[in-house]
């Protein structure tokens, strides 16, 4: 049995699969927030409850947001601060009493959508967080691409591409920087944008619910939104060329996207067609907690 756990910044889910990747026991709690020995604990009690359900030890995998250091073992580059600085893995193992594999939240919904979802045979697959950040995992021939920096797939953390001159200031990012591709194609990225230029604040569900009804300035900014994620995109085409680039997240929920982005991308593609294909994921909100579970292969035991 494959226990993944899915540690988000308002909750922590668990599912066990069993060797068919059928889910056979979930469970839910609300996220500590800011309270590190917390957050340790309530995965770990997940797993224990998880076990007692299903009457079976399994091997846990842990998406998480940011990444653990190569360098340092510690945990970086967490929008969850209260995880920064911490031996996340270290602390897990030991209150899980076995050895445990994390990975980027994002890397583990890639992973899961290129093994049995929307992307799976494909050789090389870009899964993409557009949410409260904006994130993006690499899997290739069905392995996650890490990198020696553990870095692989951060597009969210680099300079929106080919600006106009009203984009290129942009917003301040908690990375430090500003203008990154995250400030723009987050929930709040398209909420602040909306806010910026008409000065009405609304959400991004609210943006594209009036956008539906045909309020015409809510329609401006998700044309904006398409334009800065076709450029975002064609970016990431112009350096890995994926097979396919599944988009998850609450804003993969967006319909037009599929078509209105792919449009548009072939203006800053280089090369004469693009055949990468845009698709949702087959395993909506589900993907990243089942990639988490399988960062372990069918025949590795804890």
């Amino acid at each position: 049995m494959r226990i993944g756990i899915d540690l988000g910044g308002t909750k922590v889910e668990g599912v066990a699969l069993d060797d068919t990747g059928r889910i056979v026991a979930r469970q839910r709690r609300p996220t500590p927030r800011d309270d590190y020995d917390g957050t340790v604990r309530a995965m770990a009690e997940i797993v224990a409850t998880l076990e007692r359900e299903t009457g079976t030890r399994g091997t846990v995998g842990i998406g998480m947001p940011g990444v653990i250091s190569p360098a340092t073992g510690l945990v970086k580059n967490a929008n969850s601060v209260w995880l920064i600085g911490h031996p996340l893995q270290q602390d897990l193992a030991r209150a899980m009493g076995r050895p445990v594999r994390l990975a980027n939240d994002a890397n583990c919904f890639a992973l899961s959508e290129a093994s049995d979802g929307a992307a799976a045979g494909a050789a090389v697959v870009f899964g993409v967080i557009i949410g409260t950040g904006t994130g993006g995992g690499v899997v290739v021939h069905g392995r996650v691409l890490t990198g020696p920096n553990a870095v692989a797939g951060e597009w969210g953390h680099n300079p929106l591409p080919w600006a106009t001159d009203d984009e290129r200031v942009g917003g301040a990012c908690y990375c430090g920087r500003r203008g990154c591709i995250e400030m723009y194609l987050s929930g709040p990225g398209m909420a602040r944008d909306h806010l910026r230029a008409t000065g009405i604040s609304l959400t991004s569900e609210d943006v594209v619910g009036r956008a539906e009804t045909g309020d015409a300035a809510c329609e401006s900014t998700l044309r904006r939104y398409e334009s800065r994620m076709a450029r975002a995109l064609a970016s990431i085409i112009n350096v890995l060329d994926p097979d396919v680039i599944v988009l998850g997240g609450g804003l993969s929920t967006l319909a037009r996207l599929y078509t209105n982005v792919p449009a548009q991308w072939g203006a800053w593609v280089f090369s004469d067609r693009v055949d990468t294909r845009l698709v949702p994921p087959l395993h909506g909100d589900a993907s990243g907690v089942r990639g988490a579970a399988w960062l372990w292969g069918p025949r590795e035991f804890a």
